[in-house]
Formats: C-alpha cells, structure tokens, sequence
C-alpha cells in the first residue's frame, strides 16, 4: 500500500507542478503550510483547473456566449454539431457532477441527465453558477478521499481514477474554450500579460 501511495504522489504531483501548483485562493495558501497529502495535491489540481475555466467563462461577453466554429466558414473546416462556448462549460461542469458524484454519492442536480447539462440553464449567470458548484463537489470528492478508500472500485472504476479524471477532463476541455475566445478575438485570461 506505501508503494501505491509513493506512486499516486508522484503521478498527482506533476501536474500540479506543470500548472503552477493551483490558484491563489485562502485554502491553497494554507494547504501549502501544511505538508502534502493526496487530497491537498488532488484539491490543488482542483483549483487550477477551476481558475482557468471560470476565468475563461467570465471572459466570453454574454453576447458570445453561444457562439460555435460551426458559423465560420473556414475553408476544410468541419465544424457540423459542435458544442457552443455555453454547451463547453455545461458540459465541463455536467461532467464533474458525473464523475465527482460518483464518489461523494451526492444526488444530481435536477435536470442533469447527460454530459450536455440541464436545458433549462440558458444565461451566462445560470451557466457559471452551475459551473462554479461543480467544482465545489469536485473539492468535496477530494476531501473524501482516504487511504483505505481511494482504491475502493465500483466495478467500473476507483475514486482515486474518478477525482483525478475530473481534472483531466476539464483540463481538455479547457483547451477548446481557449481556441473558442481565441477565434472571437479574445485572449484567454491565463495567457494575458501580467500588465494587462
């Protein structure tokens, strides 16, 4: 069991070094006075993601929001059915419940019944606020884990795999939000210069 705990640090250390070790909020300043346990590198990974993604959200003006590559008209594109901005970040915050509730047993939001998110959030307000308690079940699920139950599966899959999944999904679709402000002329609030 100490070998997989040496191993799962060092896999969830990497990440969170490669993204700058997580956001600046109170609970990451304090976790990094405390020394490193599973759950404190997995909640870091956690509000990196989630500082990249709601700072991406809070960028596309409300006018754009349902903007989707689908209406250029780039030569060899093929755009046909892909999500809007809007059904990006339901569908990164639809997915976290999924994944996330999985190991806190938390119900579903109603009128979550797929990764594409509850058809009745249609503002930029609504989205966000969806997206915001998303990640907040994300810190929860990290908080839950333990070194008895992290390996516990459901036959499908471990609570450790689910709570660092969650981050990787976000983490890809992170990426096609970015080339989403990009294509509207707006440059992503991570890649801004300090000056800026």
């Amino acid at each position: 069991m100490k070998r997989v705990q040496m191993l799962m640090l060092v896999v969830l250390t990497l990440p969170a070094a490669a993204f700058g070790q997580g956001s600046n909020n109170a609970s990451s300043q304090t976790q990094a006075s405390q020394p490193a346990t599973l759950t404190s590198i997995l909640d870091r990974q956690i509000d990196a993601i989630e500082k990249l993604i709601i700072d991406a959200a809070e960028a596309m003006p409300e006018e754009k929001f349902n903007f989707s590559p689908e209406r250029l008209t780039i030569p060899g594109s093929d755009f046909k059915g892909v999500r809007t901005f809007a059904g990006q970040v339901k569908h990164v915050a639809s997915s976290n419940y999924l994944i996330w509730s999985a190991i806190t047993d938390e119900a579903l939001p109603a009128g979550l019944n797929d990764g594409n998110g509850p058809e009745n959030l249609k503002t930029k307000a609504e989205i966000i606020k969806f997206l915001r308690d998303s990640f907040a079940l994300g810190h929860r699920a990290a908080a839950s884990l333990t070194t008895p139950n992290m390996l516990q599966s459901d036959g499908k899959s471990t609570r450790l795999s689910r709570a660092t999944f969650g981050v990787a999904h976000a983490y890809d679709h992170y990426g096609q939000m970015v080339e989403y402000l990009r294509m509207n002329g707006i440059v992503p609030p991570a890649s801004r210069g300090k000056s800026d």
